[in-house]
């Protein structure tokens, strides 16, 4: 690949269309030769943040879409394993890190490839969800319960995931108010400010950070894995059980609302995570009456409904 296509790239600037299968045999024949055997295949369903392909049977390698993405890939390589004991599901194991080249300008991952279908791309009945809430419930506590690895405070390294829900409040009343003829307005910013008021009375914990329906592996029904741990910090919980209202419902809720066990504050700190993100992704829709934009309106309505 010609060098000169990555100059002056700005952190933000995708390269999504720079990646492909054959930047990839590059960077393996150049760093990782042992390697260079093995069928490379470019996954069906690509994420936002990287570009996955499968690396023989065993393994995937995920390239960073853009610079900002690859400041994770150390973080990832050095605490993943030290928080892999603590949990009972899988989560990414590292295997090797590849450096920046000239073919590639950032850090970038190898890692085991685990079994599973991103919950995203599938159907869940309201049994089968509430199955689901109790599992999501336990390994979000087992996280939360680690004590003794240390971590990064939130910050821009993983978009002030677990910091205060207050860090986005110049965001979300700009939202609002650019939403005020979809949603009821007045109820919204009454609701965002008292999230805003609320303080943790608790000591941080280890988050996810971008807890959300595409980083669940299902296989048999079954939660078998959690991906994407690039938003890891230890910070407020409020962000990682946000999931109660950006994927569970009715009874699925109120189970893992059960299950979490948090005080009343972090719940509505919890809302206000899912205020803040479903008004940043309705404002970014275009086409308001999509199904998309349909789901992130009724996450609003439920977070507003208590």
């Amino acid at each position: 690949m010609d060098k000169d296509k990555f100059q002056n790239i700005n952190e933000d600037e995708f390269i999504s269309h720079l990646i492909n299968v054959d930047l990839v045999k590059k960077l393996i024949a150049d760093q990782f030769p042992e390697y260079v055997h093995l069928t490379i295949t470019s996954v069906e369903k690509q994420g936002h943040d990287n570009r996955t392909f499968r690396l023989g049977n065993d393994m995937l390698i995920r390239i960073p879409s853009a610079k900002y993405y690859s400041l994770k890939v150390p973080k990832e390589q050095e605490l993943l394993p030290l928080l892999n004991p603590y949990l009972s599901v899988d989560i990414p194991i590292p295997i090797k890190m590849g450096n920046p080249s000239q073919e590639y300008p950032f850090n970038f991952s190898i890692y085991k490839w685990l079994e599973g279908t991103s919950a995203n791309h599938l159907e869940f009945d309201n049994k089968s969800l509430e199955s689901i809430a109790v599992q999501l419930a336990k390994f979000l506590k087992e996280l939360h319960d680690i004590h003794g690895v240390n971590g990064p405070s939130p910050g821009k390294h993983n978009g002030w995931g677990g910091d205060h829900v207050s860090v986005y409040d110049e965001g979300a009343r700009k939202q609002i108010a650019e939403l005020s003829e979809i949603i009821d307005e007045h109820k919204a910013m009454e609701f965002w400010e008292q999230a805003c008021k609320t303080k943790p009375n608790k000591k941080p914990v280890w988050i996810h950070g971008d807890f959300a329906i595409g980083n669940f592996l299902i296989k048999n029904g079954e939660l078998s894995g959690v991906i994407d741990f690039g938003g890891m910090a230890i910070g407020d919980p409020a962000s990682d059980i946000v999931i109660a209202w950006t994927f569970l419902k009715d009874r699925s809720r109120e189970i893992f609302i059960e299950a979490m066990n948090y005080d009343s504050d972090t719940w509505i700190r919890a809302r206000g995570w899912a205020l803040w993100k479903a008004t940043f992704e309705l404002c970014q829709t275009k086409d308001k009456n999509s199904s998309y934009a349909i789901k992130q309106n009724q996450i609003i309505k439920d977070v507003l409904n208590g």
